[in-house]
């Protein structure tokens, strides 16, 4: 179904307000499609590293802010 002109208009008034949020939906919307579609085992072991790290950072990060 084509979008309307007035829905158009919507949306990119919503996609300049909300520039770093669409940013941040984009990338994670690549990330998922990379890992489901094309990652390989030694991606996914590279992928899994990094993961952790920076899980650990944000962990981190929480603590000091208590």
């Amino acid at each position: 179904m084509a979008e309307s002109e007035a829905q158009k208009r919507a949306s990119r008034r919503w996609n300049a307000k909300n520039r770093e949020h669409r940013s941040y939906l984009t990338s994670r919307s690549s990330a998922r499609s990379f890992i489901r579609n094309k990652a390989t085992l030694a991606d996914l072991d590279e992928l899994q590293g990094l993961i952790d790290t920076k899980r650990q950072q944000l962990l981190d990060e929480a603590a000091m802010e208590e």
